[in-house]
């Protein structure tokens, strides 16, 4: 299938590792020019020399450095035309005791920040009539995960605002999706496994077999494949799809 994405330009978060990193290598495969971002230079860097990106620097928890990462990667790009918004999980925990202070980074960095990036950066999408905002979401955003109440309280927050923002920018050929991922083997998920065995008395690979048996393909995800489907709702071929959520869990989430 041709993606049309050769020569586009694309900004993804989180991209020294996991999930954004799957889709910034997945964007320059397909001949996208792709600026990288994370909370380090030196983990940007060693990324975008993997996949022949750009790097940047940018904590979403900081909104000097959002305004930066806009500036900056307009002028060495000259615009964005997909833009993937990928901030990094909160603590595991439960809703209960966390701290209001918690609650506000937390949204600060999750949800305010992200959305204030795309305000520097959907003027062009909408003034050259292509864009492609695309939000890593989480699955619980439709299925709460036990543990992790403040990703299932603030990731939804996105989704709202994503699908308010795609009925006013689809006449400009500007497209507004998420992906939930399920469990994708990454760093972030061997972090939960083991956050959940410690909670629980098992061991990680207890932890690890008892989730693989609640997915019905049998196994973790792979980033790969992650980034395949970000990349889908990147190209031109995804120009009908908008507003929606994209599951890519491997038919754990049975209810929609």
């Amino acid at each position: 299938m041709e993606t049309n994405l050769k020569g586009k330009r694309a900004l993804v978060l989180g991209a020294s590792k996991g999930l954004g990193y799957g889709i910034a290598q997945g964007l320059a495969e397909e001949g996208a020019r792709v600026a990288i971002a994370s909370r380090t230079m030196e983990g940007s860097k060693a990324a975008a020399d993997k996949v022949g990106a750009l790097p940047f620097v940018c904590d979403t928890g900081k909104s000097d450095q959002i305004d930066a990462l806009a500036k900056d990667v307009t002028a060495a790009l000259g615009g964005v035309d997909v833009l993937v918004l990928n901030s990094g999980g909160p603590p595991p925990g439960k809703a209960q005791g966390v701290t209001s202070e918690q609650w506000r980074a937390s949204f600060e960095a999750m949800f305010v920040n992200l959305v204030r990036l795309t305000d520097h950066l959907l003027p062009g999408m909408i003034e050259r009539r292509f864009g492609r905002i695309i939000s890593v979401i989480s699955s619980g955003v439709i299925q709460p995960i036990p543990n992790l109440a403040i990703s299932n309280a603030i990731r939804p927050a996105l989704v709202g605002w994503g699908k308010t923002l795609a009925s006013e920018v689809a006449s400009f050929g500007v497209t507004v999706n998420a992906i939930a991922p399920g469990r994708i083997a990454t760093d972030r998920l061997k972090q939960l496994d083991a956050a959940n065995a410690e909670r629980t008395g098992r061991s990680v690979e207890e932890v690890a077999a008892a989730a693989k048996a609640g997915i019905p393909a049998g196994r973790y995800g792979e980033i790969a494949e992650f980034g395949a489907a970000a990349v889908f709702l990147a190209s031109e071929r995804a120009s009908f799809i908008t507003g929606s959520i994209l599951r890519v869990d491997g038919g754990q989430i049975s209810c929609t």
